[in-house]
């Protein structure tokens, strides 16, 4: 039987949306914001020959920074105030959640409650900084050892290069967080969403263009349109997908009546991990190749160039370890995220069991028991999600933005914020009904 929010969701329609003005002061709010963030990523970096630049990055860009520059809309390509984007705050806030379940004085606070996250995200912050400094430096120096990319090598290029990025960086960190409070859906997944649909016409372009030069023939065109089709099905279909435990509550005597215990569900998603593990995969794999790239191959001994050549995008080797690094992020970062202990013991303190389970340990061990089997289904359908574009990609030369980290990315943000949106009409709609109530009643007073 369809619950009562289940049963607005159907009813809404054009009208609703019409009246729901928070809502289109969100949805302005977040066009206007990701509008300033597309601008910022074609401010060029001061200092810097951007001719020569972009000729360098055409020998890099199958590497790591080909995912930074997906990652970051293109603004890595330009070298633009925005090159760093925001992974240094994506990976100050994975090192930091790896911290809480590691330092007892960071999990004691993570279970404070909303100040205790207060001082978390501070620690994030500062994390950011840190990294974004660090990789702006890098950044610097490695464009130094360019030939003729830098106008003026030396340490104010390299101090006024750390302080434009990582002041980019940290206006975009900034920027999600207000999109996060007074727009709509979550500010920082919503930034890297906008910076891989801007590339996603390029993209098609450039096939296209493949086909009719005739790089690629019409069949392949065909074909990486029907893999793309099946893998947003994919990814909306097992991206909505749960595995609901049944959760039973006492039943509960008021004053001389007794009330029959209520009933809910605890949700466990499938893809408890999100896209995380096919990004940190995927890094972690292009690494070598671009940091030979970086020192240059005829430096490199010959078992560092065989290591290299073996781990090529596209080769065995390297989709044999890309599967397997995306499994292992699959379970490792849904350890982190969801506790089973800590859930038993809410559980437990609400007065709620599941039925024939016992609260406390045992309810914890089968809801890890649960999480584990349906993490190995979300980890093989992540797998597949991945690995296939990818193989289409290295055999016909398609542009990286429809691989399927880009796909996985572009398809859970949008879910996402479809479900926010429907959230305030439904909201909206509730309101509506709870003023036509009362008028209905003070009528017939």
């Amino acid at each position: 039987m369809a619950s009562a929010a289940e049963q607005l969701a159907s009813n809404l329609s054009f009208s609703t949306f019409a009246k729901a003005e928070d809502l289109k002061k969100r949805l302005w709010f977040t066009l206007g914001a990701l509008l300033v963030y597309r601008l910022g990523t074609y401010i060029p970096l001061p200092g810097i020959d951007p001719q020569a630049f972009a000729n360098a990055f055409k020998n890099q860009s199958g590497g790591i920074l080909g995912i930074f520059n997906m990652f970051s809309g293109g603004a890595v390509e330009r070298m633009a105030i925005f090159a760093l984007g925001i992974m240094p705050y994506i990976s100050a806030s994975i090192i930091v959640q790896l911290m809480t379940s590691v330092v007892p004085s960071l999990e004691a606070l993570k279970k404070e409650g909303e100040q205790g996250r207060k001082i978390i995200n501070q620690y994030t912050r500062y994390g950011t900084v840190i990294l974004g400094a660090l990789q702006a430096y890098g950044i610097a120096v490695s464009m130094e050892a360019g030939q003729g990319i830098v106008t003026d090598p030396g340490w104010f290029f390299r101090i006024s290069t750390v302080v434009t990025l990582l002041g980019g960086t940290m206006f975009l960190m900034w920027l999600g967080e207000q999109i996060t409070s007074r727009g709509i859906g979550n500010g920082i997944s919503l930034i890297i969403f906008a910076g891989i649909v801007a590339a996603l016409p390029h993209a098609l372009a450039g096939t296209l263009e493949l086909g009719r030069t005739g790089a690629l023939s019409t069949g392949i065109i065909l074909l990486v349109i029907v893999v793309a089709v099946a893998a947003i099905a994919t990814i909306v279909f097992f991206e909505r997908a749960q595995r609901r435990l049944l959760i039973q509550y006492p039943k509960r005597q008021v004053g001389m009546k007794m009330f029959q215990g209520d009933t809910s569900h605890l949700p466990l998603k499938l893809n408890t991990a999100g896209v995380i593990p096919a990004i940190f995969a995927s890094s972690l794999l292009l690494l070598p190749a671009t940091i030979a790239g970086f020192s240059g191959n005829t430096n490199l001994p010959e078992w560092a160039s065989t290591i290299v050549a073996a781990l090529g995008h596209g080769q065995p080797l390297y989709m044999l370890f890309y599967a397997s690094l995306i499994g292992f992020f699959a379970f490792f970062y849904t350890a982190i995220v969801f506790n089973p202990k800590d859930t038993a013991d809410n559980l437990k303190k609400q007065g709620g069991f599941i039925p024939g389970i016992r609260p406390g340990e045992r309810t914890a061990e089968y809801i890890d028991y649960v999480l584990t089997r349906i993490t190995v289904v979300g980890a093989l359908y992540l797998i597949v999600v991945c690995i296939l574009p990818e193989i289409l990609i290295a055999q016909t030369g398609v542009p990286f933005y429809l691989g399927g980290t880009s796909l996985l990315i572009v398809v859970s943000v949008t879910l996402d914020t479809v479900a926010q949106v429907q959230g305030h009409l439904i909201a909206t709609q509730y309101e509506g009904l709870i003023k036509k109530s009362k008028l209905r009643g003070g009528k017939r007073t």
